[in-house]
């Protein structure tokens, strides 16, 4: 494919992505395929000669859409949201292009100095203490990490390194191995699976704090805990706070946390991955009070904010603390510049990811920004008005941004049958959670496309389906 024939079939997908998009609603969000399906519809082997690039897009109908879950559609209401907007896959598109390699301020300058800009433009937006901006002089900053998951895990290995230092300050006889086996980190029953898995990746033991009646964690358990472990010899060392969890959207009392954490010397991280970016607009921004207690500070715009997977922004209150434990000089890689995200992440590689917030905050402006997050949250609230008009259902957690939790009363065998047959109709996509032993379905706010309309047909076939149930269950 020569520059010529790139231009022409730039323009073709261009266009194929854009009819995609407009079209989405047209098919059904979730695929009816089973496992194993692609293998039979492509040769066993790569082919040994170039193929017509018209073939291999009329392939795509065939062999691709017909698996795709349709994350962007408007009767997709499961997980949390995947970012999409215009701008944002321009910039993929561009990055894609320069296609640099940023892992030291010589590699790519304006990589390295973007990203660093973006996460100072973004922390003012959500109005973070002045300690977590890097500005010129600042001692904090921010980084783009792949995954939250990857800045829990950054956060956590810092951490530990932070404390082996500390306990060998006072005891420099005592090795890394005998610390990390006293080493005891917290997080809530309703965090994220990642957060125990950064433990088991970091070789330490991780605690479940339980939560209140609006599962969150509350300061009183997590000191009653700390103070048992302490007087069993352990060292609590680090606390991953929740701001919007996975199963209800709850938020941990971080203005309770963070003291405590402050006081006994423990890292305090905070995951809002999908909430975070909501604390753009003032109404939501109480939400986050007790973040300057933190040590770090983590959410995603890929899932909220308009702006394309993969970028996960990740703030730290003293950025020696996360260099420090991860810096590596060999010689090819030194230059006189050495703060760069290299330091502040596991790869060694980094993509021009912060185009894409250039972008989408050019673009849409803080204004625009706020419109789409205040919109989808007052989609979320006209879904919980049908729910609670309806006595056969009940509201299983409080609605606060765009995540409804409800259930049919009754069983939940009961409405197990109920969400399976909802994805059998491939009409919406739902997905469960468990609260309180009881089992619950998600309706997440998702696609950038939603509207008013889409929530009430949604409804509409819920509905429909629990009438079937109940007529089944007559017969």
């Amino acid at each position: 494919m020569d520059a010529a024939e790139f231009r022409r079939r730039g323009r073709e997908m261009v266009d194929y992505v854009a009819d995609y998009l407009e079209n989405i609603e047209q098919r059904p969000v979730y695929p009816d395929v089973e496992p194993g399906y692609l293998r039979s519809l492509i040769p066993t082997e790569a082919p040994m000669e170039p193929e017509n690039y018209d073939d291999i897009i009329r392939d795509v109908e065939r062999v691709i859409m017909p698996g795709v879950t349709h994350w962007h559609s408007p009767y997709f209401y499961a997980y949390y949201p995947a970012a999409s907007s215009y701008p944002a896959m321009l910039a993929d598109m561009l990055c894609g292009a320069i296609g640099c390699i940023g892992f030291s301020w010589a590699a790519s300058p304006a990589c390295t100095e973007l990203e660093t800009v973006m996460l100072d433009w973004f922390g003012k937006m959500l109005q973070l203490p002045e300690c977590f901006i890097a500005g010129t002089h600042g001692h904090g900053g921010g980084v783009i990490q792949g995954t939250a998951s990857e800045a829990t895990l950054m956060s956590l290995l810092a951490a530990r390194c932070k404390a082996v230092r500390w306990v060998q300050a006072s005891n420099p006889k005592k090795s890394e191995a005998e610390i990390f086996s006293k080493l005891v980190a917290y997080t809530s029953e309703q965090a994220h699976s990642s957060v125990e898995r950064a433990a088991l990746i970091g070789g330490v033991m991780m605690r479940k704090v339980p939560t209140d009646n609006c599962f969150a964690v509350r300061g009183d358990i997590l000191k009653e805990m700390v103070e048992k472990d302490k007087a069993a010899g352990l060292i609590p060392f680090y606390f991953c706070a929740t701001l919007g969890t996975t199963p209800s959207c709850g938020f941990d009392s971080i203005t309770e946390l963070g003291p405590i954490c402050n006081g006994e010397n423990m890292w305090m991280h905070i995951d809002a991955a999908y909430a975070g970016s909501a604390f753009i607009c003032p109404e939501f921004r109480p939400l986050l009070n007790g973040v300057e207690f933190a040590d770090s500070f983590n959410l995603n715009p890929h899932k909220w904010l308009l702006v394309n997977f993969d970028c996960s922004t990740m703030w730290v209150k003293n950025r020696a603390d996360i260099i420090g434990a991860f810096k590596m000089e060999p010689l090819y890689l030194k230059h006189e510049n050495q703060e760069s995200g290299r330091h502040w992440q596991i790869p060694l590689g980094r993509r021009f990811r912060s185009l894409k917030m250039w972008f989408v905050f050019r673009m849409y402006g803080l204004k625009g920004l706020q419109a789409h997050i205040r919109k989808q949250v007052a989609l979320a609230k006209e879904f919980e008005s049908l729910v609670r008009a309806d006595k056969r259902f009940e509201i299983c957690a409080e609605v606060i941004l765009g995540l409804v939790c409800f259930r049919l009363k009754g069983s939940n065998e009961l409405n197990q049958k109920l969400l399976k047959m909802i994805t059998k109709s491939r009409e919406i996509h739902l997905v469960p959670c468990q609260l309180s032993g009881r089992f619950v379905l998600r309706f997440a706010i998702c696609a950038r496309a939603t509207e008013s309309r889409h929530i009430q047909q949604a409804w509409q076939h819920i509905t429909q389906l629990t009438f079937d149930i109940k007529m089944s269950q007559r017969e």
